[in-house]
């Protein structure tokens, strides 16, 4: 299996900053994919950065700009800078990691969650 541990987030006013990571860890043979999702009240999930198998990232378009994702290929970790946050930004931000493990199997794999709250 593969474990997907988040921290940073929290509660910032507008126009501030805050930072997220991820830890992927387990029984990991390659990691083809990875990056954020957030989800509002309310609203469906939505991918907010990610870095693709061909070894791009793509940006939701309502974050480009203000979003930095980068990443430590050797320990497995993600990192989202978040700039000029505004308060639609708030929501719980996910870790997702598209993985194969040592078995061979390849599945989609989340984290638990991490709240970033934007006050206006």
């Amino acid at each position: 299996q593969v474990q997907l541990v988040e921290s940073g987030g929290g509660l910032v006013q507008a126009g501030g900053s805050l930072s997220v990571s991820c830890t992927a860890s387990g029984s990991i043979s390659s990691i083809d994919a990875m990056g954020w999702y957030r989800q509002a009240p309310g609203k469906p999930r939505e991918m907010v950065a990610s870095f693709t198998r061909s070894g791009s990232t793509n940006y939701a378009d309502s974050v480009k700009g203000r979003f930095t994702l980068s990443r430590d290929n050797a320990k497995n970790i993600i990192y989202l800078q978040m700039n000029s946050l505004q308060p639609e930004d708030t929501a719980v931000y996910y870790c997702n990691a598209f993985a194969r493990t040592w078995s061979g199997a390849q599945n989609n794999f989340w984290g638990q969650g991490t709240q970033v709250t934007v006050s206006s």
